[in-house]
Protein backbone atom coordinates (compact mmCIF):
# COMPACT_ATOMS: atom_id res chain seq x y z
CA UNK A 1 0.00 0.00 0.00
CA UNK A 2 2.71 2.67 0.68
CA UNK A 3 4.60 1.84 -2.42
CA UNK A 4 0.91 2.78 -4.57
CA UNK A 5 0.80 5.83 -2.30
CA UNK A 6 4.15 6.81 -3.07
CA UNK A 7 4.11 6.27 -6.88
CA UNK A 8 0.52 8.14 -6.98
CA UNK A 9 2.59 11.20 -5.12
CA UNK A 10 5.39 10.70 -7.22
CA UNK A 11 3.47 10.85 -10.79
CA UNK A 12 1.44 14.14 -8.79
CA UNK A 13 4.30 15.99 -7.79
CA UNK A 14 6.79 15.42 -10.35
CA UNK A 15 5.04 15.17 -13.81
CA UNK A 16 1.67 17.38 -12.86
CA UNK A 17 2.18 20.04 -9.50
CA UNK A 18 5.60 20.99 -10.46
CA UNK A 19 4.29 22.70 -13.40
CA UNK A 20 1.13 23.86 -12.01
CA UNK A 21 2.42 25.62 -9.38
CA UNK A 22 5.29 27.59 -10.64
CA UNK A 23 3.13 28.33 -13.92
CA UNK A 24 -0.03 29.43 -11.97
CA UNK A 25 2.73 31.75 -9.78
CA UNK A 26 3.95 33.27 -13.06
CA UNK A 27 0.38 33.64 -14.75
CA UNK A 28 -0.74 34.96 -11.33
CA UNK A 29 2.08 37.23 -11.24
CA UNK A 30 1.70 39.18 -14.69
CA UNK A 31 -1.78 39.49 -14.01
CA UNK A 32 -1.39 41.41 -11.09
CA UNK A 33 0.98 43.47 -12.23
CA UNK A 34 3.64 42.08 -9.86
CA UNK A 35 1.04 42.73 -6.53
CA UNK A 36 3.62 40.82 -4.52
CA UNK A 37 5.82 43.90 -5.00
CA UNK A 38 3.96 46.76 -5.77
CA UNK A 39 2.03 46.15 -2.02
CA UNK A 40 4.65 44.73 0.11
CA UNK A 41 5.41 47.68 2.19
CA UNK A 42 1.27 48.45 2.22
CA UNK A 43 0.37 44.91 2.94
CA UNK A 44 2.70 45.52 6.40
CA UNK A 45 0.94 49.21 6.91
CA UNK A 46 -2.60 47.39 7.09
CA UNK A 47 -1.88 44.43 8.67
CA UNK A 48 -1.83 46.55 11.74
CA UNK A 49 -4.58 48.74 11.57
CA UNK A 50 -8.77 48.22 11.92
CA UNK A 51 -11.34 50.14 13.15
CA UNK A 52 -11.13 51.41 16.70
CA UNK A 53 -14.71 49.28 17.35
CA UNK A 54 -15.04 46.69 19.79
CA UNK A 55 -17.12 43.86 18.41
CA UNK A 56 -16.68 39.82 18.20
CA UNK A 57 -14.94 40.25 15.10
CA UNK A 58 -11.17 38.88 14.09
CA UNK A 59 -8.68 41.60 12.77
CA UNK A 60 -6.70 41.18 9.79
CA UNK A 61 -3.67 40.51 11.82
CA UNK A 62 -5.10 37.64 14.24
CA UNK A 63 -6.27 36.06 10.82
CA UNK A 64 -2.81 36.36 9.64
CA UNK A 65 -1.27 34.98 12.57
CA UNK A 66 -3.57 31.68 13.00
CA UNK A 67 -2.59 31.16 9.18
CA UNK A 68 0.97 31.51 10.58
CA UNK A 69 0.46 29.38 13.06
CA UNK A 70 -0.40 26.30 10.57
CA UNK A 71 2.79 27.36 8.38
CA UNK A 72 5.67 28.80 10.51
CA UNK A 73 5.86 25.13 12.53
CA UNK A 74 7.82 21.88 11.95
CA UNK A 75 7.92 22.52 8.41
CA UNK A 76 10.08 25.47 8.35
CA UNK A 77 12.35 23.11 11.03
CA UNK A 78 12.05 19.43 9.79
CA UNK A 79 11.27 20.24 6.42
CA UNK A 80 13.91 22.65 5.22
CA UNK A 81 16.17 19.65 7.08
CA UNK A 82 14.60 17.27 4.47
CA UNK A 83 14.39 19.09 1.23
CA UNK A 84 18.16 20.01 2.42
CA UNK A 85 19.13 16.04 2.91
CA UNK A 86 17.63 14.97 -0.27
CA UNK A 87 17.55 17.79 -2.59
CA UNK A 88 20.83 19.47 -1.55
CA UNK A 89 21.44 22.87 -0.78
CA UNK A 90 19.80 24.10 -4.13
CA UNK A 91 16.35 22.79 -2.93
CA UNK A 92 16.53 26.42 -0.93
CA UNK A 93 16.60 28.11 -4.20
CA UNK A 94 13.54 26.64 -5.37
CA UNK A 95 11.82 26.84 -1.96
CA UNK A 96 12.69 31.11 -2.38
CA UNK A 97 11.43 31.08 -6.08
CA UNK A 98 8.09 29.05 -4.75
CA UNK A 99 7.16 31.87 -2.19
CA UNK A 100 7.69 34.85 -4.34
CA UNK A 101 5.57 33.20 -6.98
CA UNK A 102 3.15 31.65 -4.16
CA UNK A 103 2.74 35.50 -2.94
CA UNK A 104 0.74 36.18 -6.23
CA UNK A 105 -1.55 32.73 -5.67
CA UNK A 106 -1.65 33.60 -2.09
CA UNK A 107 -3.36 37.12 -2.78
CA UNK A 108 -5.92 35.19 -5.31
CA UNK A 109 -6.96 32.22 -2.95
CA UNK A 110 -7.50 34.36 -0.07
CA UNK A 111 -9.15 37.31 -1.81
CA UNK A 112 -11.71 34.71 -2.95
CA UNK A 113 -12.19 33.10 0.47
CA UNK A 114 -13.40 36.97 1.75
CA UNK A 115 -15.70 37.78 -1.34
CA UNK A 116 -17.24 34.15 -0.79
CA UNK A 117 -17.35 33.93 3.16
CA UNK A 118 -19.91 32.77 5.36
CA UNK A 119 -21.42 34.83 8.17
CA UNK A 120 -21.36 33.06 11.15
CA UNK A 121 -24.18 35.45 13.00
CA UNK A 122 -22.11 36.16 15.80
CA UNK A 123 -19.72 38.97 14.19
CA UNK A 124 -17.25 36.45 12.97
CA UNK A 125 -16.75 34.39 9.78
CA UNK A 126 -15.89 31.52 8.08
CA UNK A 127 -14.92 29.96 4.41
CA UNK A 128 -11.78 28.93 2.20
CA UNK A 129 -11.77 26.95 -1.08
CA UNK A 130 -14.68 24.39 -0.50
CA UNK A 131 -17.25 27.53 -0.05
CA UNK A 132 -15.78 29.29 -3.15
CA UNK A 133 -16.20 26.27 -5.34
CA UNK A 134 -19.28 25.55 -4.25
CA UNK A 135 -20.65 29.38 -4.76
CA UNK A 136 -18.56 30.37 -7.52
CA UNK A 137 -18.80 27.60 -9.46
CA UNK A 138 -21.31 25.50 -8.21
CA UNK A 139 -20.08 22.62 -8.13
CA UNK A 140 -20.92 21.74 -4.52
CA UNK A 141 -19.76 17.92 -4.89
CA UNK A 142 -16.09 19.28 -5.73
CA UNK A 143 -16.04 21.25 -2.81
CA UNK A 144 -17.10 18.01 -0.56
CA UNK A 145 -14.17 16.24 -1.91
CA UNK A 146 -12.30 19.09 -1.32
CA UNK A 147 -13.43 19.86 2.24
CA UNK A 148 -12.62 15.75 2.58
CA UNK A 149 -9.09 15.86 1.85
CA UNK A 150 -8.62 19.21 3.82
CA UNK A 151 -9.76 16.74 7.00
CA UNK A 152 -7.39 14.07 6.35
CA UNK A 153 -4.93 16.49 5.38
CA UNK A 154 -5.05 18.90 7.76
CA UNK A 155 -7.10 17.40 10.83
CA UNK A 156 -5.44 13.87 10.38
CA UNK A 157 -1.89 13.82 8.29
CA UNK A 158 0.20 17.54 9.04
CA UNK A 159 -1.11 17.47 12.67
CA UNK A 160 0.58 13.72 12.90
CA UNK A 161 3.40 15.31 10.98
CA UNK A 162 3.82 18.20 13.61
CA UNK A 163 3.12 15.61 16.50
CA UNK A 164 5.26 13.40 15.27
CA UNK A 165 8.56 15.93 14.86
CA UNK A 166 7.82 17.34 18.19
CA UNK A 167 8.14 13.97 20.10
CA UNK A 168 10.92 13.14 17.90
CA UNK A 169 12.54 16.83 18.80
CA UNK A 170 11.87 16.53 22.48
CA UNK A 171 12.55 12.37 23.04
CA UNK A 172 16.13 12.37 22.20
CA UNK A 173 17.32 15.67 23.56
CA UNK A 174 17.66 15.97 27.30
CA UNK A 175 14.24 16.01 28.08
CA UNK A 176 14.31 12.73 29.07
CA UNK A 177 10.83 12.40 28.13
CA UNK A 178 9.38 9.16 26.22
CA UNK A 179 7.06 9.78 22.72
CA UNK A 180 4.70 8.27 24.45
CA UNK A 181 4.94 10.93 27.48
CA UNK A 182 4.86 13.77 25.00
CA UNK A 183 2.14 12.84 22.79
CA UNK A 184 -0.12 12.71 25.82
CA UNK A 185 1.21 15.98 26.91
CA UNK A 186 0.45 17.86 23.26
CA UNK A 187 -2.87 15.70 23.04
CA UNK A 188 -4.18 17.20 26.72
CA UNK A 189 -2.99 20.73 25.66
CA UNK A 190 -4.74 20.95 22.34
CA UNK A 191 -7.77 19.80 23.83
CA UNK A 192 -7.71 22.96 26.31
CA UNK A 193 -7.52 24.95 23.17
CA UNK A 194 -9.94 23.80 20.54
CA UNK A 195 -12.87 22.72 22.72
CA UNK A 196 -12.89 26.53 23.09
CA UNK A 197 -13.54 27.66 19.85
CA UNK A 198 -12.22 30.20 16.85
CA UNK A 199 -11.25 32.97 19.05
CA UNK A 200 -9.38 30.91 21.78
CA UNK A 201 -7.53 29.73 18.78
CA UNK A 202 -7.05 33.17 17.00
CA UNK A 203 -6.18 34.84 20.83
CA UNK A 204 -3.34 32.26 21.65
CA UNK A 205 -1.89 32.78 17.84
CA UNK A 206 -1.89 36.00 18.05
CA UNK A 207 0.56 36.10 21.46
CA UNK A 208 2.66 33.28 20.50
CA UNK A 209 3.60 33.07 17.27
CA UNK A 210 4.77 36.47 16.71
CA UNK A 211 6.92 35.73 20.16
CA UNK A 212 8.51 32.34 18.81
CA UNK A 213 9.21 33.46 15.20
CA UNK A 214 11.05 36.58 16.44
CA UNK A 215 13.24 34.39 19.16
CA UNK A 216 14.20 31.90 16.31
CA UNK A 217 15.24 34.81 14.10
CA UNK A 218 17.24 36.24 16.51
CA UNK A 219 19.25 32.86 17.44
CA UNK A 220 19.47 32.61 13.34
CA UNK A 221 21.35 35.81 13.40
CA UNK A 222 23.42 34.78 16.54
CA UNK A 223 24.34 32.09 14.30
CA UNK A 224 24.75 34.05 11.36
CA UNK A 225 27.04 36.56 12.83
CA UNK A 226 29.13 33.70 14.43
CA UNK A 227 30.18 32.46 11.36
CA UNK A 228 29.17 35.53 9.49
CA UNK A 229 32.69 34.78 7.20
CA UNK A 230 31.61 31.94 6.09
CA UNK A 231 27.83 33.15 5.11
CA UNK A 232 29.41 34.23 0.88
CA UNK A 233 30.27 30.20 0.27
CA UNK A 234 26.51 28.95 2.13
CA UNK A 235 24.96 31.01 -0.77
CA UNK A 236 27.62 30.05 -3.36
CA UNK A 237 26.62 26.38 -2.69
CA UNK A 238 22.99 27.15 -2.60
CA UNK A 239 23.09 28.58 -6.23
CA UNK A 240 25.49 26.15 -7.33
CA UNK A 241 23.22 22.89 -6.33
CA UNK A 242 20.11 24.58 -7.53
CA UNK A 243 21.72 24.69 -11.10
CA UNK A 244 23.79 22.18 -11.28
CA UNK A 245 27.51 23.73 -11.59
CA UNK A 246 29.24 21.73 -9.84
CA UNK A 247 27.36 18.47 -10.97
CA UNK A 248 28.08 19.37 -14.51
CA UNK A 249 31.23 18.72 -13.92
CA UNK A 250 31.05 15.33 -12.56
CA UNK A 251 27.45 14.04 -14.53
CA UNK A 252 24.64 13.45 -13.25
CA UNK A 253 23.53 17.25 -13.61
CA UNK A 254 19.90 16.50 -14.71
CA UNK A 255 18.72 13.94 -11.66
CA UNK A 256 20.59 16.09 -8.78
CA UNK A 257 18.50 19.53 -10.55
CA UNK A 258 15.47 17.73 -10.64
CA UNK A 259 15.71 16.58 -7.13
CA UNK A 260 16.73 19.83 -5.70
CA UNK A 261 13.53 21.28 -7.71
CA UNK A 262 11.22 18.80 -6.66
CA UNK A 263 12.21 18.74 -2.88
CA UNK A 264 12.24 22.48 -3.10
CA UNK A 265 8.63 22.97 -4.33
CA UNK A 266 7.43 20.39 -2.15
CA UNK A 267 8.82 21.17 1.26
CA UNK A 268 8.35 25.26 0.03
CA UNK A 269 4.73 24.61 -0.50
CA UNK A 270 4.39 22.48 2.77
CA UNK A 271 5.80 25.11 4.58
CA UNK A 272 4.27 28.02 2.90
CA UNK A 273 0.96 26.21 1.84
CA UNK A 274 0.14 28.95 -1.12
CA UNK A 275 -2.12 27.79 -3.65
CA UNK A 276 -2.80 24.61 -1.70
CA UNK A 277 -6.27 26.12 -0.04
CA UNK A 278 -5.57 25.95 3.37
CA UNK A 279 -4.78 29.33 4.12
CA UNK A 280 -7.95 30.83 2.81
CA UNK A 281 -9.83 29.21 5.67
CA UNK A 282 -7.76 31.29 7.94
CA UNK A 283 -7.82 33.80 5.37
CA UNK A 284 -12.07 34.08 5.70
CA UNK A 285 -12.33 35.05 9.35
CA UNK A 286 -10.96 38.10 9.25
CA UNK A 287 -13.05 41.80 8.81
CA UNK A 288 -10.01 43.40 6.95
CA UNK A 289 -9.22 47.34 7.07
CA UNK A 290 -9.60 48.55 4.50
CA UNK A 291 -13.38 47.30 3.85
CA UNK A 292 -11.91 44.93 1.00
CA UNK A 293 -11.59 41.36 -0.34
CA UNK A 294 -8.39 42.77 -1.43
CA UNK A 295 -6.85 44.19 1.71
CA UNK A 296 -6.66 40.66 3.01
CA UNK A 297 -5.15 39.18 0.42
CA UNK A 298 -2.82 41.67 0.52
CA UNK A 299 -1.96 41.06 3.88
CA UNK A 300 -2.04 37.26 3.12
CA UNK A 301 1.16 37.61 1.17
CA UNK A 302 3.07 38.56 3.84
CA UNK A 303 2.70 35.05 5.42
CA UNK A 304 4.43 33.59 2.55
CA UNK A 305 7.18 36.17 2.79
CA UNK A 306 7.49 35.54 6.59
CA UNK A 307 7.44 31.65 6.38
CA UNK A 308 9.79 30.90 4.07
CA UNK A 309 11.96 33.70 2.40
CA UNK A 310 12.79 34.75 6.35
CA UNK A 311 12.29 31.49 8.71
CA UNK A 312 12.93 28.67 6.24
CA UNK A 313 16.26 30.80 5.07
CA UNK A 314 17.03 31.16 8.77
CA UNK A 315 16.60 27.45 9.29
CA UNK A 316 18.86 26.75 6.22
CA UNK A 317 21.63 29.17 7.50
CA UNK A 318 21.99 27.31 10.71
CA UNK A 319 22.07 23.65 8.98
CA UNK A 320 24.89 24.66 6.20
CA UNK A 321 26.57 26.84 8.54
CA UNK A 322 26.89 24.25 11.14
CA UNK A 323 28.68 21.48 8.88
CA UNK A 324 26.76 18.69 10.13
CA UNK A 325 25.33 18.25 6.36
CA UNK A 326 28.76 17.94 5.21
CA UNK A 327 29.95 15.00 8.13
CA UNK A 328 28.37 11.86 6.43
CA UNK A 329 25.75 11.75 9.53
CA UNK A 330 22.34 9.83 9.00
CA UNK A 331 20.99 12.42 10.38
CA UNK A 332 17.73 14.10 9.53
CA UNK A 333 14.58 16.07 9.70
CA UNK A 334 14.09 17.71 12.88
CA UNK A 335 17.18 15.78 14.02
CA UNK A 336 19.81 17.60 11.74
CA UNK A 337 18.43 21.23 12.91
CA UNK A 338 18.56 20.13 16.40
CA UNK A 339 21.74 18.88 15.82
CA UNK A 340 23.14 22.20 13.73
CA UNK A 341 22.22 24.54 15.83
CA UNK A 342 23.82 22.45 18.94
CA UNK A 343 26.97 22.31 17.21
CA UNK A 344 26.92 26.40 16.67
CA UNK A 345 25.36 27.24 20.42
CA UNK A 346 26.59 24.35 22.60
CA UNK A 347 23.73 22.60 24.87
CA UNK A 348 21.30 25.71 25.01
CA UNK A 349 21.17 25.73 21.29
CA UNK A 350 19.27 21.96 22.14
CA UNK A 351 17.09 23.23 24.45
CA UNK A 352 15.84 26.60 22.59
CA UNK A 353 15.23 23.89 19.32
CA UNK A 354 12.58 21.61 21.61
CA UNK A 355 10.80 24.40 22.69
CA UNK A 356 10.90 25.87 19.42
CA UNK A 357 9.58 22.74 18.07
CA UNK A 358 6.92 22.29 20.90
CA UNK A 359 5.54 25.94 20.64
CA UNK A 360 5.48 25.70 16.48
CA UNK A 361 4.44 21.99 16.81
CA UNK A 362 1.12 22.85 18.87
CA UNK A 363 0.14 26.24 16.72
CA UNK A 364 0.29 24.49 13.94
CA UNK A 365 -1.67 21.72 15.25
CA UNK A 366 -3.71 24.06 16.96
CA UNK A 367 -4.69 26.30 13.61
CA UNK A 368 -4.60 22.99 11.13
CA UNK A 369 -7.44 21.94 13.48
CA UNK A 370 -9.48 24.94 12.86
CA UNK A 371 -8.94 24.39 9.38
CA UNK A 372 -10.68 20.99 9.53
CA UNK A 373 -13.32 22.42 11.86
CA UNK A 374 -14.35 24.81 9.15
CA UNK A 375 -14.68 21.93 6.21
CA UNK A 376 -16.29 20.13 8.60
CA UNK A 377 -18.86 22.43 8.90
CA UNK A 378 -19.39 23.20 5.34
CA UNK A 379 -20.26 19.12 4.41
CA UNK A 380 -22.13 19.22 8.08
CA UNK A 381 -23.68 21.96 10.50
CA UNK A 382 -23.64 19.41 13.22
CA UNK A 383 -22.39 20.10 17.02
CA UNK A 384 -22.08 16.14 17.57
CA UNK A 385 -19.62 16.04 14.39
CA UNK A 386 -17.87 18.57 15.55
CA UNK A 387 -17.67 16.87 19.10
CA UNK A 388 -16.64 13.90 17.38
CA UNK A 389 -14.15 15.37 14.98
CA UNK A 390 -12.11 17.37 18.23
CA UNK A 391 -11.73 14.09 20.04
CA UNK A 392 -10.50 12.56 16.91
CA UNK A 393 -7.81 15.60 16.56
CA UNK A 394 -7.22 15.61 20.04
CA UNK A 395 -6.38 11.55 19.17
CA UNK A 396 -4.82 11.75 16.48
CA UNK A 397 -2.24 13.89 18.08
CA UNK A 398 -1.20 11.36 20.41
CA UNK A 399 -0.80 8.61 17.88
CA UNK A 400 1.26 10.89 15.70
CA UNK A 401 3.71 11.53 17.92
CA UNK A 402 4.28 7.71 18.42
CA UNK A 403 4.49 6.95 14.64
CA UNK A 404 7.40 6.70 11.88
CA UNK A 405 8.25 9.79 10.24
CA UNK A 406 8.47 8.40 6.99
CA UNK A 407 4.97 7.16 6.82
CA UNK A 408 3.35 10.09 8.40
CA UNK A 409 5.30 12.12 5.56
CA UNK A 410 3.82 10.52 2.87
CA UNK A 411 0.85 10.74 3.43
CA UNK A 412 1.21 14.42 4.00
CA UNK A 413 2.60 14.45 0.67
CA UNK A 414 -0.09 12.37 -0.87
CA UNK A 415 -2.66 14.72 0.76
CA UNK A 416 -1.43 17.70 0.26
CA UNK A 417 -0.91 17.41 -3.66
CA UNK A 418 -4.46 16.77 -3.92
CA UNK A 419 -5.32 19.53 -2.26
CA UNK A 420 -3.05 21.80 -3.78
CA UNK A 421 -4.13 19.98 -7.65
CA UNK A 422 -7.61 20.58 -6.67
CA UNK A 423 -7.28 24.38 -5.38
CA UNK A 424 -4.86 25.74 -8.05
CA UNK A 425 -7.04 24.68 -11.00
CA UNK A 426 -10.02 26.30 -9.29
CA UNK A 427 -8.22 29.96 -8.43
CA UNK A 428 -7.45 30.10 -11.78
CA UNK A 429 -10.89 29.53 -13.05
CA UNK A 430 -11.85 32.17 -11.06
CA UNK A 431 -9.05 34.47 -11.11
CA UNK A 432 -10.86 36.64 -13.71
CA UNK A 433 -13.12 38.16 -10.73
CA UNK A 434 -10.20 39.20 -9.14
CA UNK A 435 -8.17 40.51 -11.01
CA UNK A 436 -11.19 43.26 -11.56
CA UNK A 437 -10.96 43.37 -8.10
CA UNK A 438 -7.71 44.16 -7.26
CA UNK A 439 -7.88 47.05 -10.28
CA UNK A 440 -10.76 48.39 -7.91
CA UNK A 441 -8.69 48.35 -5.02
CA UNK A 442 -5.59 49.90 -7.12
CA UNK A 443 -7.46 52.99 -8.65
CA UNK A 444 -9.74 53.74 -4.95
CA UNK A 445 -6.22 53.92 -3.39
CA UNK A 446 -5.07 56.05 -6.25
CA UNK A 447 -7.58 58.37 -5.49
CA UNK A 448 -6.43 59.09 -2.32
CA UNK A 449 -9.43 56.61 -0.92
CA UNK A 450 -9.62 54.22 1.86
CA UNK A 451 -10.66 51.45 -0.63
CA UNK A 452 -14.13 49.88 -0.15
CA UNK A 453 -15.66 47.10 -1.48
CA UNK A 454 -19.48 47.66 -3.14
CA UNK A 455 -20.89 44.66 -4.37
CA UNK A 456 -23.34 46.15 -6.97
CA UNK A 457 -20.10 47.15 -9.39
CA UNK A 458 -19.55 43.89 -9.64
CA UNK A 459 -22.32 41.80 -11.27
CA UNK A 460 -21.30 38.04 -11.36
CA UNK A 461 -19.73 38.17 -7.52
CA UNK A 462 -23.04 40.10 -6.10
CA UNK A 463 -25.02 37.33 -8.13
CA UNK A 464 -22.75 34.70 -6.07
CA UNK A 465 -21.88 35.79 -2.88
CA UNK A 466 -23.88 35.77 0.28
CA UNK A 467 -26.26 38.21 0.65
CA UNK A 468 -25.34 39.59 4.30
CA UNK A 469 -21.69 39.62 3.42
CA UNK A 470 -19.69 43.12 2.05
CA UNK A 471 -23.29 44.78 2.21
CA UNK A 472 -21.46 48.19 1.11
CA UNK A 473 -24.31 49.39 -1.36
CA UNK A 474 -22.30 52.80 -2.28
CA UNK A 475 -18.81 54.01 -3.60
CA UNK A 476 -16.81 55.79 -1.36
CA UNK A 477 -16.22 58.46 -3.97
CA UNK A 478 -19.89 58.83 -4.50
CA UNK A 479 -21.28 62.33 -4.03
CA UNK A 480 -23.90 61.14 -2.49
CA UNK A 481 -22.20 58.94 0.34
CA UNK A 482 -21.75 60.29 3.86
CA UNK A 483 -18.46 61.45 4.85
CA UNK A 484 -17.35 58.14 6.51
CA UNK A 485 -18.17 56.19 3.24
CA UNK A 486 -15.70 59.18 1.59
CA UNK A 487 -13.31 59.06 4.48
CA UNK A 488 -9.27 59.83 2.66
CA UNK A 489 -7.12 57.29 3.02
CA UNK A 490 -4.90 59.73 5.12
CA UNK A 491 -7.64 59.09 8.26
CA UNK A 492 -5.23 55.37 7.79
CA UNK A 493 -3.03 56.92 11.24
CA UNK A 494 -6.18 57.63 13.55
CA UNK A 495 -7.11 53.88 13.41
CA UNK A 496 -6.69 52.03 16.43
CA UNK A 497 -3.25 49.47 16.46
CA UNK A 498 -4.30 46.41 16.39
Amino acid sequence: MSSLIELISQVLWEYILIYLLIGAGIYFTIRSRLVQFRYFFHAWKIMFTRRAKDDNSISSFQALCTSLAAHVGTGNLAGVAIAIYIGGPGAIFWMWIVAVLGMSSSFIENTLAQIYKTNNKDGSFRGGPAYYIEKALGFRWLGLIFSSLLLIAFGFAFNSVHANSVAASLSGGSLQLTQQELGFILAAITSLIVFRGIHTITRFAEKVVPIMALAYLGIALVVVSARIEELPAVFSLIFSHAFGFEQAVGGGLGYTVAQAMIQGIKRGLFSNEAGMGSGPNAAATATPWPPHPAAQGIVSMISVFIDTIVICTATAAIILLSGQLESGSDLNGIQLTQAALTSVAGVWGEWFIMIAVFFFGLTSIVANYYYGESNLLFIKESRFLLLCYRCVVVTVVYLGATSSMESVWLIADLAMGAMALINLVVIVLLSGPVFKVLKDYDQQLSKGLIPTFCRSDFPFLNKTMDADVWVQTSRPDDKSNDDDNRSPIQDLPELEQS
